[in-house]
């Protein structure tokens, strides 16, 4: 029975042993993290998590300690199989032996509404079944997906020998302007690379066609390459420096794409013909 003022309700309710009742259990591997680290882990991988049920283990980000560079880090990886972010940070004391995890995509999205009001540091304690956030009073435990992500070292080039410097401001403006002309059901936009030049190109049998010129920096051998404008987007957008660097090997390889001067996040991208 519930009531307020004059009015009465008469509820349906479950039993109290009946509501599901998340265990925290023992969670052995426990390190403290600035909350700025985190949301940055997050703003800049979740955009790649898959949607598609049927490959649930790619449903999440997967949190590991890593060796980069002779040194441990923390690393954040997302991918939906035509695109993958990888991020990484220096491992937080507590964090070194930590079974590598994947964190529910529902699950980042609560996390990042808790940490948007957090200045400071949170906890976050693991096992290789649950993770739990605490900060400012508030405790936040999930499930981890149960599975095994995949070897995404192995879609990460290592011999791409074209290499394209770009002012990303004037990428990304020149991306989103070209790419309106698209068809939406491709959204492909086509990079034509030439000595110092970068031309981008969509056509689209219903609205026409549109072209823009950059100068870049570029001394490579002419080439063409297609992608999905939406995701090239995506990904320029987490690139926060003045210029970002694009490696590539032709036009069927996947594409290396990173803030010039910083390879703490590296974000890959699979072409398409266009």
């Amino acid at each position: 029975m519930l009531r307020c003022g004059r009015s009465r309700f008469t509820l349906a309710c479950l039993p109290i042993e009946d509501f599901p009742a998340l265990t925290s259990g023992e969670l052995p591997f426990r390190f403290r993290l600035p909350a700025a680290h985190l949301r940055s882990l997050i703003d800049r991988t979740r955009f790649a998590i898959s949607t598609e049920e049927t490959r649930y283990y790619l449903n999440g980000i997967y949190l590991h300690v890593a060796r980069s560079d002779a040194t441990d880090v923390l690393r954040a990886v997302a991918t939906d199989g035509h695109r993958l972010a990888r991020v990484e940070l220096p491992v937080p004391e507590g964090a070194d032996g930590m079974p590598g995890v994947i964190i529910p995509r529902k699950t980042v999205a609560e996390v990042r509404k808790v940490i948007d009001e957090i200045e400071g540091d949170l906890e976050i304690a693991l096992s290789d079944t649950q993770i739990r956030l605490t900060a400012n009073g508030a405790i936040l435990t999930s499930k981890l997906i149960d599975g095994t992500f995949p070897d995404y070292e192995r879609v990460i080039p290592e011999h791409n020998d074209k290499q394209l410097e770009v002012d990303c401001r004037q990428f990304k403006e020149a991306v989103d302007r070209v790419s309106a002309i698209s068809s939406d059901r491709s959204r492909a936009v086509k990079l034509r690379l030439g000595n110092g030049t970068l031309e981008l190109s969509a056509n689209s049998p219903e609205h026409g066609s549109a072209s823009e010129e950059l100068e870049v920096r570029y001394s490579g051998e002419s080439m063409e390459i297609g992608f999905n404008s939406r995701y090239l987007l995506d990904i320029a957008e987490q690139i926060g420096g003045d210029s970002a660097r694009l490696s590539m090997a032709d036009a069927a390889s996947p594409t290396i794409l990173h803030e010039l001067d910083d390879r703490s996040a590296i974000y890959v991208l699979m072409p398409m013909r266009v």
